[in-house]
């Protein structure tokens, strides 16, 4: 199966060493009997293909555990077996004691997961950037930022939380047709392209600080841009931001990039909130920052602060 040239064992130990386009092929040489036994077990419908789509991300995060590569077609059909078998057990009870089982992730795999191959990396990311800003929002927030309760997340978002879970459940079907119609692909440098969104949030920051913040967000931002609080106020331009970023200032809390995710529509600043000593709870610990981009600059920002900052321990500046 795959290619006609490589075995599938060759295209496993190929996968194995990073090489998505051979797991694309033997997941595509696959898909046919993993499909099989998903309506052998699940029947005609959108439950046997969820069942292949969830296979295919397993897949794609345990390719490494396959210690015999030659036995790869019976271990795709005990991954699509189970899968099958995890939404059978959200139906109802049934004895499983007599099925061939493979030990399983304690829950559904998710892009964050899948980053742990660093092989697969680039893959993956321009996997997601290919995701529409929609999708790719819902499932940065999911996955990779503190925001991960699907009613934080729709408020960020400012939809209903059955879209929220829709949404998701979109981008992994297109992760995983993605994975199925993979080839040969110049990925972007997602590293680079991390890093230097990072140093664009710590240069900005700083500016704050250091008396500029203005010109930054000039360099940064469309003039018109629109900045939704955390409160969901609406405004537009600079003079909102530069306010509150002068209040804080003047209060002695510093905002500290704890990390960025980085998409090309979408950018996000997870941001910590250092307090003073003498006023240790003035702002919560957390606050997100997403950026919406249009030709290459922010045309939307929206602030958000996680609902569990209420219960975290509060940073404190310990200098000037």
């Amino acid at each position: 199966m795959g290619d006609a040239t490589l075995t599938d064992a060759e295209l496993v130990r190929d996968a194995q060493s990073g090489d998505v386009r051979a797991l694309g092929l033997l997941l595509a040489g696959h898909e046919a009997d993993m499909r099989a036994v998903a309506l052998c077990i699940l029947g005609h419908g959108p439950d046997a293909e969820d069942a292949v789509q969830e296979a295919v991300l397993i897949v794609l995060r345990r390719i490494g555990d396959l210690r015999e590569p030659a036995s790869v077609r019976p271990w795709l059909r005990a991954i699509v077996r189970n899968a099958c078998l995890r939404q059978l057990r959200a139906r109802r009870p049934i004895p499983v004691g007599d099925v061939e089982t493979l030990p399983l992730p304690r829950h559904e795999p998710d892009p964050g997961e899948l980053l742990e191959h660093h092989a697969l990396r680039d893959w993956v990311w321009h996997a997601l950037d290919e995701l529409s800003p929609r999708l790719w929002l819902v499932t940065m927030l999911r996955h990779f930022t503190e925001v991960t309760a699907y009613e934080d997340i729709a408020q960020v978002c400012g939809i209903p939380v059955g879209t929220v879970r829709s949404r998701l459940s979109q981008a992994r079907t297109k992760l995983s047709q993605a994975l199925l119609a993979t080839a040969n692909l110049a990925h972007d440098d997602v590293a680079a392209q991390e890093d230097r969104r990072r140093r664009e949030a710590e240069e900005t920051l700083w500016a704050a600080r250091t008396g500029s913040f203005a010109q930054a967000l000039t360099e940064l931002c469309s003039p018109e841009v629109e900045i939704t609080t955390g409160k969901g106020v609406l405004t537009k331009g600079f003079d909102w931001l530069l306010g509150a970023m002068d209040r804080d200032l003047h209060a002695g809390v510093r905002q500290r990039v704890a990390g960025v995710v980085a998409g090309r529509d979408v950018v996000i600043w997870n941001n910590r909130l250092i307090n003073p000593p003498d006023d240790p709870f003035h702002c919560p610990p957390t606050v997100l920052w997403v950026h919406h981009l249009r030709a290459g600059r922010v045309c939307k920002i929206r602030l958000f602060h996680p609902r569990r900052a209420e219960v975290m321990e509060p940073e404190i500046e310990l200098s000037a």
